[in-house]
């Protein structure tokens, strides 16, 4: 079991950055691969990043070159770093884990945080 716990949201004005943070609890002991998604109003949630244990990642088209994920093992924290950012970035953005390998799919993880909006304004 663990316990993820997401922070660095907030309100940004488009082109700004933000740099979120999950914090990662309980079994740490264990290979998890770690993502991003995100739900906006009235919508889906949807896969924004993974990082595998051994740091492969992926990112969603509509995040390439802006996002970037990482991770401090040390620190059992997961880091999204978000830089120009765009009003359809808003957003409750969801920490998430999964045993080994990683998924694009929200169905696929086990674990997931309680969220933290980001709101870009124009």
């Amino acid at each position: 079991q663990v316990q993820l716990v997401e922070s660095g949201g907030g309100s940004v004005q488009a082109g700004g950055s933000l740099r979120l943070s999950c914090a990662v609890s309980g079994r740490t002991d264990r290979r998890y691969a770690m993502a991003w998604f995100r739900q906006a109003p009235g919508k889906d949630r949807d896969f924004v990043t993974y990082i595998t244990w051994s740091d492969s990642t992926d990112y969603a088209d509509s995040v390439k070159g802006r996002f970037t994920i990482s991770r401090d093992n040390a620190k059992n924290t997961v880091y999204l770093q978000m830089n120009n950012l765009k009003p359809e970035d808003t957003a409750v953005y969801y920490c998430a884990a999964r045993h080994y390998s990683a998924s694009i799919s929200a169905s696929a993880y086990l674990y997931w945080g309680q969220g933290t909006q980001v709101t870009v304004s124009s």
